[in-house]
């Protein structure tokens, strides 16, 4: 396999009219558009390009720990004119996913940071008291970094109650640079499996397809029209897959060329930077 700043195993012809289709692209952000507090110095010349051809865009993460004002905020430092309508976190992926699957449910028990129930609560549901008289709809378990040993015991509780149960991300450890390991969503629910047999009725979050159809139904695209740009292939790439949209992998963050080459199957685009994937699109409109 030949790369020379990306590589796609469709045939060019396909590969354009793939590109041709694109209305909207949907983002990871770190590894994607900056590296931890770093901006890459294309991603502003990235999105410019979108914008002036037309190509709207979001911003997508996994991490639900923080609200959609904090990664504004953090947008806004880096640089990046967002607003709240342009971010789409686990968070928001999971209320859109109860107001559509639980609509009568409005009571939770919420295993999360103040600033994600805040998010909750700011969407018109009601926080359960740690009580086992007080019986939430629905158990909702997130990356939680207050996390206390009595409030995971009664999600354990709930859990074991068939009450319905949906996890924000399946991820185990969230990435730092610290001496630390950061337990993450999917552990957490590996502690309450362990101690009750049940797992999670539904997992929201990349690779769930669910969270980038959140994305269609918000702005009213089909699959085809989506393209999903990350640095994983297990997430990103493999979300594109399962909802059917354009999956972009970026080696820009985590993954490698050699891990991307020697994938199976083989990312519809692999590309050195998000600025290369602009670059095809504009080729693709004959730009």
């Amino acid at each position: 396999m030949q790369f020379d700043k990306y590589y796609s195993p469709i045939d060019e012809r396909q590969l354009m009219e793939a590109c041709r289709r694109i209305k909207h692209v949907a983002l990871d952000m770190d590894g994607t558009i900056y590296l931890g507090s770093q901006l890459f110095p294309w991603t502003k010349r990235f999105l410019k390009s979108l914008t002036d051809n037309g190509i709207g865009y979001s911003f997508l993460t996994n991490n639900p720990t923080r609200s959609l004002d904090d990664y504004v905020t953090k947008l806004h430092g880096l640089g990046i004119e967002a607003t709240r309508d342009e971010v789409y976190t686990t968070a928001v992926a999971t209320i859109d996913y109860l107001k559509t699957h639980y609509p009568q449910a409005k009571r939770l028990f919420v295993l999360g940071t103040p600033s994600m129930t805040a998010e909750f609560e700011a969407a018109g549901f009601e926080m359960c008291a740690d009580s086992a008289d007080d019986r939430p709809d629905v158990l909702v378990v997130a990356f939680d970094t207050t996390l206390v040993y009595p409030r995971l015991c009664r999600a354990a509780w709930w859990a074991s109650q068939n009450v319905p149960y949906i996890a924000t991300n399946p991820d185990r450890v969230c990435p730092t640079d610290q001496p630390v390991i950061l337990v993450d969503c999917g552990s957490i629910c590996a502690c309450i499996e362990h101690a009750t047999g049940r797992k999670p009725d539904i997992v929201i979050g990349k690779p769930n397809p669910d969270m980038l159809r959140g994305i269609m139904d918000r702005y009213g695209y089909r699959p085809e029209e989506i393209a999903m740009c990350g640095d994983r292939i297990y997430t990103d790439v493999a979300m594109a897959r399962n909802a059917g949209a354009l999956g972009v992998l970026v080696l820009s963050g985590e993954t490698t060329l050699d891990t991307a080459m020697n994938s199976d199957p083989q990312p519809p685009i692999t590309a050195d930077t998000v600025e290369t994937f602009g670059q095809l699109l504009l080729k693709s409109h004959g730009k």
